[in-house]
């Protein structure tokens, strides 16, 4: 009986949904206490005549002004996938019904963006379609891993279990990631302000030297001749050198995007780099096995969930590799084998996946693995963050140290021959 109100009633909300605007307001309650709150309604006349049948007297009723910056809210994060699934999963374990917990995710949510698509989701299943058919209309936040999963657990009839799931997966290679990303910031924003403080000494600095040397009289040493030569050039040319760097890094990275061999030599040079080499194959293989895992319990076909993880890798080498190891397995190969043909994985990975397929439990055992190896990129951050910080102290002393020294020479040369 339920059903057939909510189908009688389906499509004037839609269409009445459409041409509400919101509204903020002011007023007291039957016992004189101020009140304020944000309301959607079609005009101002009737959200007042709403609020005095709540018991509220409206003061002040006016549309709610837009931000002149930002106004269309920030891009959706996975960050933001991720706590909307956790609040899915919650929500449905407790007995929510699927509409009732978009309604209440939406209307909670501070991002506009996010708001404008989960109020699309509830609209487009109350209109009879699934949750993977929902979300398969926003395959930029959600993935063909994430929509194959939801599909899966519909089918299953266990939706609120897979996103659960999901959500743990989301929360750990988001967390993943922010390690990796914790990583390499660090190096990378120590050195640009390194480059930034030398490019202010050579452009403000070494000229009002360059004036004092002058009434010398004397020949500079060579160093301090060379900084002044590389100060004349960086004060007449800086426009040419920023022109190029940003031009070279907006190059760099649109080259990078649409050229997958680019990307697959880069992502092989990034794995044979010291250190940081070593991390981001454990990375690779942490995210490798914990989305297979989740794939395959959610009951994926072994092929079909190979072909959907290999773009998960992070790493291109890994994706070509992964979809080598899916043809194998889909010509009768069992995964270890598979694994250990592309020669890229450890013995201890190969060795793993062979005692879970031969018990029956490759998901159980491939999370063991994904946490081992989650594990062991957090000592590499680690270890990474104490190697690289004498290291970048030491680089920029001499980035900065060498220019005060050769800025100076010239004055203890004056001062022994005085």
């Amino acid at each position: 009986m339920s059903v057939s109100r909510s189908a009688v009633k389906k499509e004037p909300v839609a269409r009445s949904t459409m041409e509400l605007q919101p509204f903020v307001w002011e007023g007291t309650d039957k016992r004189g206490v101020k009140m304020k709150g944000e309301q959607p309604a079609k005009n101002a006349n009737m959200l007042r005549a709403e609020l005095r049948r709540q018991g509220i007297t409206p003061n002040v009723v006016k549309p709610k002004s837009k931000p002149l910056f930002g106004a269309a809210g920030s891009a959706i994060s996975p960050k933001d996938i991720a706590f909307f699934s956790r609040q899915m999963a919650t929500m449905m374990k407790s007995g929510v019904p699927i509409v009732g917990a978009l309604d209440i995710i939406g209307s909670g949510h501070k991002n506009p963006r996010m708001k404008k698509m989960v109020d699309t989701i509830r609209t487009d299943i109350e209109g009879g379609s699934s949750l993977y058919e929902a979300i398969s209309k926003h395959p930029v936040q959600f993935d063909e891993l994430y929509r194959n999963l939801v599909r899966a657990g519909e089918g299953a009839g266990v939706l609120e279990t897979v996103l659960e799931t999901v959500a743990n997966y989301k929360e750990n290679i988001e967390a993943l990631k922010g390690k990796i990303k914790k990583a390499l910031f660090y190096p990378i924003m120590v050195m640009a302000v390194a480059l930034l403080v030398s490019g202010i000494l050579l452009v403000w600095v070494v000229p009002q030297f360059e004036d004092v040397f002058k009434g010398f009289g004397a020949e500079l040493p060579a160093f301090t001749q060379m900084i002044v030569n590389l100060s004349r050039f960086m004060v007449s040319w800086w426009w040419l050198i920023l022109i190029v760097t940003i031009g070279a890094v907006v190059g760099f990275i649109a080259a990078y995007k649409r050229s997958p061999r680019m990307q697959h030599t880069m992502d092989r040079l990034i794995l044979k780099v010291p250190v940081i080499g070593q991390l981001m194959h454990n990375s690779a293989i942490a995210r490798f096995a914990r989305t297979t895992a989740v794939t395959f319990k959610a009951g994926v076909p072994l092929v079909e969930a190979l072909g959907i993880v290999a773009g998960a890798t992070g790493n291109k080498v890994y994706e070509e590799a992964v979809l080598r190891m899916r043809d194998d397995v889909s010509v009768g190969y069992p995964v270890n084998m598979a694994m250990k043909q592309i020669n890229l994985f450890p013995h201890m990975v190969i060795q793993m996946t062979a005692i879970g397929e031969e018990a029956g439990a490759l998901d159980a055992m491939l999370f063991k693995v994904a946490e081992y190896f989650e594990q062991e990129v957090n000592n590499a951050v680690d270890a990474l963050s104490s190697l690289l910080e004498p290291i970048v102290m030491v680089v920029i002393g001499t980035i900065v140290g060498g220019m005060v020294i050769g800025m100076y020479l010239p004055i203890f040369k004056l001062a022994s021959v005085v």
